[in-house]
């Protein structure tokens, strides 16, 4: 876990000094627009549609219209969220399991399966790839 923590807050730290944002405003950006656009955008895949993408461009445009200092409120919604991974404590897991399973292990186990409905034929041809035999792989490569 403290592995799969350190490259997470690495990354995050790297994109704050390339961007200029700080790394609670990369945070929240990651987590709270980025990868919930990208739900979104598979949401819309699999419904064959363009409603939601549209719908949820405009809903983050309003929301931060009203925003007056996102560095502010990147700050005081970074710290909800440590409050709220904080209190999976009564589960006996601290602060870095809480962040690797609700933010990396659950949002990654998402969006597969989501990318899984809206892209079947990847699927199926990773699959049906992984699924010769070690005989049909020798015959594929001699």
């Amino acid at each position: 876990m403290n592995i799969i923590f350190q490259i997470v807050y690495s990354l995050l730290m790297w994109i704050s000094n390339v961007t200029g944002f700080t790394y609670n405003e990369v945070n929240i950006i990651a987590y709270y627009i980025i990868l919930p656009f990208a739900y979104v955008m598979l949401a819309d895949r699999i419904l064959k549609k363009h409603l939601l993408k549209v719908l949820y461009v405009v809903g983050i445009s309003v929301c931060l219209f009203f925003i007056k200092d996102f560095t502010t409120f990147s700050d005081w919604l970074f710290q909800r969220s440590v409050d709220f991974l904080l209190s999976f404590h009564s589960l006996g897991w601290n602060y870095i399991v809480s962040s690797v399973l609700i933010c990396v292990v659950f949002p990654a186990i998402v969006f597969l399966v989501m990318f899984h409905f809206a892209f079947p034929k990847f699927f199926r041809a990773i699959f049906r790839h992984l699924s010769y035999s070690d005989d049909q792989l020798q015959n594929n490569i001699s």
